[in-house]
């Protein structure tokens, strides 16, 4: 006869974000780690600002930054939007996606005033969207999703 024990629920599967509280927490996201590969296929990770909107994450950059480079070359990225300190404290979403690059100015600068949060009357904010036409729109489409909420673990840490 079989064990009458409960069967244990890998800890993994308790920490992750439900589709609700994933939806919330990218919601309220405005920075992340955009890791692509370079020319040797080492990882080259920058922090960025983000907009997340129907599941896709938005990023601008200068059209010739390293990154941009390197996603021209492989658009194969990862993204990881995290909060907190202590490690029963950490939550996060790791995306690994495929980038489309944008170059039209007026996309760039929607996106630019959509991740600034401006509306135009913000001087300081207007000097970075006035660099438009250097920039370009960086579009992570998911393919695949991880998440993470270690105060579900009940520790300390």
């Amino acid at each position: 006869m079989g064990s009458m024990e409960p069967k244990k629920i890998p800890r993994r599967d308790v920490a992750r974000l439900t589709p609700e509280e994933q939806a919330a927490f990218l919601r309220d996201a405005k920075k992340a780690a955009l890791a692509t590969l370079d020319s040797e296929g080492f990882p080259h990770v920058v922090a960025m600002n983000i907009m997340v909107r129907d599941g896709a994450v938005f990023m601008t950059s200068y059209g010739k930054a390293q990154k941009v480079v390197n996603i021209r070359r492989n658009p194969k990225v990862g993204v990881m939007i995290e909060s907190g300190r202590k490690y029963s404290e950490l939550r996060g979403v790791m995306i690994r996606g495929e980038c489309e690059i944008f170059d039209n100015p007026a996309t760039v600068q929607f996106i630019m005033r959509s991740i600034l949060g401006v509306d135009g009357s913000a001087p300081a904010n207007e000097r970075t969207v006035s660099s438009a036409s250097k920039r370009v729109v960086l579009k992570v489409t998911p393919k695949k999703i991880s998440s993470w909420d270690h105060s579900k673990l009940g520790g300390r840490y």
